[in-house]
């Protein structure tokens, strides 16, 4: 058996060369057609065709095909292939050649044939196939000698890459696709070569990397992953932008294809650890991804490279693998990376943090979101190593949350949160406060929001009451009246809040001195509702029952700290905003602060300071006023205040002064006090002991151009003259009447009312007064005038004045009728002149 056994091979060559034989003879006559030079289109095609009859629709062994090929066809095909001008002739010749290399057992001999056939008619200036289909099918080719043939490619390297530096980048996108497919077969097959004459594809594949297609982007970069690992490392930085650049494609598939280059790298890459701090951003990168599959094969590869660098350094990582201790404080539903991959990122932060928060300012929106989804997930793996870059990364911060794209500004403030996490606060809070030193931004509002909602309670406690003088400092508080800085402002002291909960009692007055300031300023109504919500939050975790006991608990401390500067206040002066929040929005709280209250209207009212100023305080005084008993007057102390509101504050206001603005002054001034006489604070006592100070200037007030002026000056002479009208002389009743009289040709009908109602309370007074018989000129003159008046357009002014006569008719009813006779004629509507002498007669009659 064992002779037969061994001489099986050499019978197997004997039928192998017979068979050959054979089909070599049948060949002899279509070879001979392709080897005369001028031979026809026609007879190369049939020659050919016969050539494909006989070896590749015939059943031939492997031995035959590589007999056949080798010695007789190679050649003949391959010189075909490269020269001829048929384009069908070009085809059949590949089809044979394709054939006999994927049937033949000993493909490389054909190497040094078809190479440079192959690298003629595909790399210019030599050649240049024009159909694009044999250009696909000779990438094709090339790609199956690269399967078949293995190491013995190595010598023909050369060609290889100047037949891809070609074909990649080719205007068919198959060939282009086909030819990344090479490279990758070629770097597989000669890696011991390959890594001399990489890079020359680099440049080839990133202008290609780009491409319209889709497929041939994903192709590009499995082939870049391949000519690196397998070529020269040094080539991942001419290769790095691009692939960053992939991250953003709107192609899933290609996001997917950069993950699986750059995981095989940071795994598997022979100078992976040269380039660690430029892969790891481009594979975290893909955490945020927005397709599921894509962030877990990204968190599959990060585990994996974790695990591997912390088995190369387990002599380094011991102590933390023995006594590693989880942190007290995370974030909710977030699994801890593992130690290799925490590691990993400490160690390579400071050469990451630079250029990704360059990345975070840049001018292309995708790259900053991307860039501050990124900074979260490192910061996430750095933990208590953020310290050391803490300046970096504030100053970062402060930049990006300004952001005008929201998703940036979410991802920053997310990160911030981190630090709140894990930096301590005595670290991370006089880094930030130092900055309110300069001129704070929102942005670091914004930080240390976020800083203070990272924080636990219990580390954040002993620095509760720094916090809270920094933020109610002049500087900070009062910075800005834009309402977003305000918003941000606001959102810190909710944040306190929320985390310190019942420890806030200590910094309470501190929070109202913000909240105040921030309603305080003349901004939207959300914002007033948000910060009473905020108050009402403070008072609930100090177990208060509304934010009208937080009023309760600071307003002493509220009304001293607002008028520290009183004496020198303008209109410009935040702290008039300030007074008048305190003042109307502690509701019956500011009752109990009337000392200081009233010495703060008394400092400020004063004639010789600014106008503007005392406008506005007056209109805060007049709204109090308005609901006394609600506001002022809760505690029913404000009477024994008010001999110092008349006499040092509106009486020395209601003096004539040129302008509009102290025009407004009076007005406002005369609605204060109708304010007293109208809820009643004013007695009839305190009416008696004024009223010679203030007479004069209500009526001089009555002639004012403010019709609200004219208004309340008629309403305030009338109750004057009804509680001590009787009291009045022959010169005081005169004055009156007669600027009263005036008023009834006033363009306002409310005023013209007011006026007839007055005088009716005059000619009550002057009933009983013991002038009555030295006015008897005056009554005659009056009497004449208003009926005159009866003849008014407003039948409800006419009805009036008709009141006022009758009332006055009770003086002098003679001299009344007499003037009444004398007139009736000349009236539109003498129906009243008769209701008049009805009148009189009827209480003639009744008299008697």
């Amino acid at each position: 058996a064992l002779p037969n056994a061994a001489a099986l091979p050499w019978r197997r060559r004997n039928m192998a060369a017979a068979g050959a034989a054979e089909v070599a003879q049948a060949l002899s006559r279509p070879l001979s057609c392709l080897r005369e030079p001028d031979c026809g289109r026609a007879a190369r095609l049939r020659a050919l065709e016969a050539i494909r009859a006989e070896v590749q629709e015939r059943p031939l062994s492997a031995a035959v095909v590589q007999e056949v090929f080798g010695a007789q066809l190679v050649r003949p095909l391959a010189r075909c292939l490269a020269g001829d001008a048929a384009e069908r002739c070009r085809e059949l010749a590949l089809q044979l050649l394709c054939h006999g290399l994927s049937r033949g057992d000993r493909p490389g001999e054909a190497l040094p044939v078809l190479l440079p056939a192959l690298a003629q008619r595909l790399c210019p200036p030599q050649g240049f196939e024009p159909s694009e289909e044999l250009r696909l099918g000779l990438v094709q080719l090339l790609s199956l000698l690269l399967q078949r043939c293995g190491a013995s490619v190595g010598p023909y390297l050369t060609d290889v890459i100047r037949i891809l530096q070609a074909t990649l980048l080719d205007h068919f996108a198959e060939v282009r696709r086909e030819s990344c497919r090479c490279a990758v077969a070629c770097a597989q097959a000669v890696p011991e070569h390959f890594h001399m004459q990489s890079e020359s594809l680099i440049k080839p594949l990133m202008q290609t990397i780009s491409h319209q297609h889709y497929r041939v982007r994903v192709d590009v970069i499995q082939a870049t992953g391949a000519v690196i690992q397998f070529g020269n490392g040094k080539s991942v930085d001419d290769v790095l932008s691009h692939l960053a650049q992939r991250l953003f494609d709107e192609i899933p598939k290609v996001r997917n294809a950069v993950t699986t280059v750059i995981g095989e790298w940071l795994l598997h890459l022979q100078d992976r650890y040269s380039y660690f701090h430029k892969l790891i951003p481009l594979l975290l990168g893909s955490f945020t991804d927005e397709i599921p599959e894509n962030v877990k094969l990204a968190w599959t590869y990060w585990e994996k490279i974790g695990l591997q660098w912390e088995k190369e350094n387990e002599a380094d990582l011991k102590d933390k693998m023995d006594f590693s201790v989880s942190p007290s404080h995370y974030p909710k539903g977030v699994t801890r990376p593992g130690l290799g991959c925490r590691e990993l990122v400490s160690r390579n932060l400071c050469k990451i943090l630079p250029g990704l928060c360059h990345d975070i300012t840049d001018w292309v929106e995708s790259t900053r979101i991307k860039a501050s989804q990124l900074l979260y997930t490192l910061l996430l793996h750095a933990e208590d190593h953020i310290t050391q870059h803490m300046e970096l990364l504030l100053r970062t911060l402060y930049q990006a949350c300004l952001d005008e794209e929201s998703d940036v500004v979410k991802n920053c403030v997310k990160a911030a949160e981190l630090i709140g996490m894990f930096v301590s606060p005595k670290v991370s809070l006089r880094l930030i406060t130092s900055a309110f030193g300069k001129t704070p931004k929102p942005s670091c509002i914004m930080v240390l929001t976020a800083v203070i909602r990272g924080s636990p309670k219990e580390i954040l406690q002993p620095h509760l009451t720094d916090l809270g003088n920094t933020l109610s400092q002049v500087g900070v508080c009062q910075r800005s009246e834009e309402v977003f800085y305000m918003e941000q402002l606001l959102y810190c002291v909710q944040a306190l809040i929320e985390v310190c909960q019942e420890d806030c009692k200590e910094i309470s007055f501190q929070l109202m001195k913000v909240l105040v300031t921030v309603m305080a300023i003349p901004c939207s109504q959300h914002l007033k509702e948000k910060v009473e919500e905020t108050m009402s939050s403070l008072a609930q975790v100090q177990q208060l029952d509304s934010f009208l006991y937080l009023y309760k608990q600071h307003i002493i401390q509220l009304m001293e700290w607002v008028s520290v500067s009183c004496d020198d206040w303008t209109c410009y002066s935040p702290e008039i905003l300030q007074l008048d929040v305190i003042a109307t929005h502690s509701g019956p709280v500011i009752g109990e602060a009337l000392n200081n209250f009233i010495l703060i209207l008394t400092t400020c009212l004063q004639p010789n300071k600014d106008p503007q100023m005392r406008l506005k305080l007056f209109t805060v005084l007049s709204q109090l006023l308005q609901k006394a008993s609600e506001t002022v007057n809760s505690q029913g102390l404000f009477p024994s205040y008010l001999e110092t509101v008349i006499k040092d504050i509106l009486a020395p206001n209601l003096q004539w002064h040129a302008g509009r603005t102290a025009a407004a002054i009076r007005t406002t001034a005369v609605s204060c006090l109708w304010a007293l006489i109208h809820c009643e604070m004013l007695s009839p006592k305190e009416i008696l002991k004024v009223k010679d100070g203030l007479m004069p200037q209500i009526i001089a007030a009555m002639d004012e151009d403010s019709k609200i002026t004219r208004l309340m000056a008629c309403r305030i002479v009338g109750v004057f003259l009804k509680v001590c009208g009787r009291q009045f002389g022959e010169d005081q009743f005169t004055n009156t009447y007669t600027e009263v009289l005036k008023r009834l040709d006033d363009a306002s009908c409310d005023v013209r009312l007011a006026a007839a109602h007055t005088l009716t309370n005059w000619f009550k007074c002057l009933k009983d007064s013991d002038v009555k018989s030295a006015m008897e000129t005056h009554i005659e003159f009056l009497y004449q005038e208003l009926l005159i008046h009866l003849d008014d357009p407003d039948q409800n002014i006419q009805n009036a004045v008709l009141e006022v006569l009758k009332e006055g008719s009770v003086l002098y009813p003679e001299l009344l009728v007499r003037e009444i006779e004398g007139v009736v004629h000349k009236h539109q509507t003498p129906v009243y002149c008769n209701q008049l002498l009805h009148h009189i007669q009827s209480a003639k009659e009744s008299a008697l």
